[in-house]
């Protein structure tokens, strides 16, 4: 994995277009051709790359490129980002959610998922009563229900394990 900090203000047009940036924490200057859409030529120290892109996630910032024929994957990363790697937190924004914790004690009103449920991030999962109040709670991350450890009447407390996920 490679880490680009750069300026993400750089637009490729048609065109030669010169970029400058940090590559892993050394200063880089490409020559950059867009041939169409999908791939460019980039001439670097005098030597020719064809670049082209194959797939992207924004939620972790990864980018999967071929470069002369070989498969790589960039991780770019924006001040924030390397801020919080500097300080240790990157890794708990980046923990994969396992489990649906009860972020207060209630009652369950309603449970929306079964085991083996494939759930989207921000899908509804189960309504829980706290203080006179109806809270939907919803996944937050992509997943698939592994078991589902309450009931509808159930009584939780807060930090109660309700949802497990894959």
């Amino acid at each position: 994995m490679y880490t680009i900090k750069g300026s993400s203000e750089h637009v490729v047009t048609p065109g030669l277009t010169e970029v400058e940036g940090l590559l892993n924490g050394n200063y880089y200057s490409l020559d950059i051709e867009k041939i169409d859409a999908q791939t460019w030529h980039v001439l670097k120290d005098h030597n020719s790359f064809y670049i082209q892109w194959v797939a992207m996630s924004d939620e972790d910032k990864t980018y999967t490129l071929k470069i002369n024929g070989f498969e790589i994957e960039l991780q770019a990363k924006n001040d924030f980002d390397l801020l919080l790697d500097k300080m240790g937190l990157s890794s708990m924004a980046a923990k994969k959610h396992n489990q649906l914790k009860a972020p207060m004690p209630g009652k369950v009103l309603q449970v929306m998922v079964e085991p083996g449920a494939a759930v989207a991030k921000g899908d509804a999962l189960l309504i829980l009563e706290a203080m006179k109040m109806e809270n939907v709670l919803k996944a937050e991350a992509d997943g698939i229900v592994k078991t589902v450890n309450i009931s509808v009447g159930d009584a939780v407390e807060k930090k109660s394990i309700l949802i497990e996920f894959e």
